[in-house]
């Protein structure tokens, strides 16, 4: 088995892929890194002031590997998402203003204001969409897999889950029989260390779970989930695989999430030095001085990026504000279809 676990030098493969990407897909990446950093900050805002209902999952701290993953696909290709899913729905293409609009339960919103923040899919990108049932998007996305093998498109699917999700049968059957049928899919576990409130720890018996490849045949790669570069470069291999026919990687994503597990959690269970440590390593920093570095961006080009990702967020609250609410008159649309008789089906 020691051919299956594929190892990548992080800081000597990061470089290579950046050699490779051209600056001006490595800036995008940068401004979609702060698209949904602000998208996030002003969701939450916007929750705390009264104006969207319910709750949310906030994945600041997380844009690198959401951005990472997303960067060499195309809308041909497919991803399915989690409960902790808006920089996965912004890397793969997503409007704010629309994913705003969702959140308020607007009519203009992804779903038409029915999905709220964990429900948003674009299936005209390739988003298949955000699941609340932990593990729920793996079969899913082994689903999609195979109808693309079966129609012989060069297309990949990539499953995005949590820590939490690889102690599910889901998870276990999905890789699997992903593995049996070389299916071109890539199953991402961003590890942000805890299930709710129980740490990977004391839930998980394999150090890294990325070993758990292993059990079915496949690359398993454990990747700094704050490293956007790092991230890319696993990507790069995985993706490549998937599309030469040779089958499914599983990678794993170290990283962490500043925030509680949803709104209403109150962070007992974690210390704030531990949460003051993560936010040291924040991954739009490490990029930004990495682009720096590279002289790929200035301080100029940082300041007028941020700026106009401000705008584009003010412009999507507003819109979301403004848009129509759904009528109550259209309740079952999109519920039931309508037979040539005119009855509910």
């Amino acid at each position: 088995m020691a051919d299956l676990a594929d190892k990548i030098e992080p800081a000597s493969a990061a470089r290579a892929v950046y050699a490779r990407v051209p600056g001006a897909a490595l800036r995008e990446a940068l401004r979609k890194m702060y698209l949904v950093r602000r998208f996030e900050e002003s969701a939450e805002q916007a929750y705390m002031r009264g104006l969207i209902h319910g709750t949310m999952h906030l994945s600041i701290g997380q844009e690198a590997s959401a951005i990472g993953m997303t960067m060499l696909l195309t809308d041909a290709d497919y991803i399915t998402s989690t409960h902790r899913g808006h920089g996965h729905c912004i890397g793969k293409g997503a409007d704010p203003r629309r994913m705003f609009a969702e959140f308020f339960g607007k009519e203009t919103g992804y779903c038409r204001g029915r999905g709220g923040s964990m429900h948003i899919a674009d299936v005209s990108r390739g988003n298949l969409g955000a699941n609340g049932i932990v593990g729920g998007g793996l079969p899913i996305a082994v689903g999609a897999a195979l109808s693309v093998r079966k129609q012989k498109r060069d297309a990949v699917v990539v499953c995005f889950f949590g820590d939490g999700a690889n102690n599910e049968g889901a998870f276990h059957e999905s890789l699997n029989f992903a593995a049996i049928w070389k299916l071109p899919v890539i199953f991402v576990c961003e590890n942000n260390r805890y299930g709710m409130s129980m740490s990977v720890e004391r839930s998980t018996a394999v150090g890294h779970i990325a070993q758990r490849a292993a059990a079915y045949a496949m690359p398993g790669v454990t990747v700094d989930g704050n490293r956007l570069g790092d991230v890319l470069a696993a990507a790069e291999a995985a993706i490549a695989r998937a599309r030469g026919g040779q089958g499914p990687t599983l990678i794993e994503c170290e990283t962490y999430r500043i925030r509680g597990h949803s709104r209403s959690d109150r962070n007992r269970y974690r210390t704030r030095e531990e949460i003051e440590a993560w936010g040291a390593r924040d991954p739009i920093g490490i990029f930004e001085r990495e682009l720096l570095e590279a002289g790929l961006i200035d301080r100029a080009g940082i300041e007028a990026t941020r700026a106009a990702v401000e705008q584009e967020i003010e412009q999507g609250l507003a819109f979301a504000q403004e848009s129509p609410a759904p009528q109550v008159s259209e309740l079952t649309r999109d519920v039931y279809t309508e037979t040539q008789e005119g009855a509910h089906e």
